[in-house]
């Protein structure tokens, strides 16, 4: 095989595995819209902020975008490895 032909199999191996992790992310993140709801802790942890008042509601949950970033570096760093 010549060079070229080696080196499009690579790149091509690359793709591959990019479109697998994001196909595994798509997934976990279109099963957290569907069940969302029914993780008790999501977007309710302590440290979330949520402030409520006559005409007006704010809701920034922090904490849980920490542990979810968290968790996708994760998960990313053993897919690298």
């Amino acid at each position: 095989m010549q060079y070229a032909q080696i080196a499009g199999m690579i790149d091509m191996i690359h793709i591959g595995k990019l479109f697998l992790i994001l196909g595994l992310t798509f997934l976990v993140l279109g099963l957290i819209m569907v069940f969302g709801h029914r993780i008790p802790f999501l977007g309710r942890l302590p440290g979330d902020i949520h402030i409520e008042k006559s005409n007006f509601q704010f809701h920034f949950p922090i904490i849980t975008c920490i542990l979810l970033s968290l968790f996708v570096t994760l998960i990313f760093w053993i897919f690298r490895k």
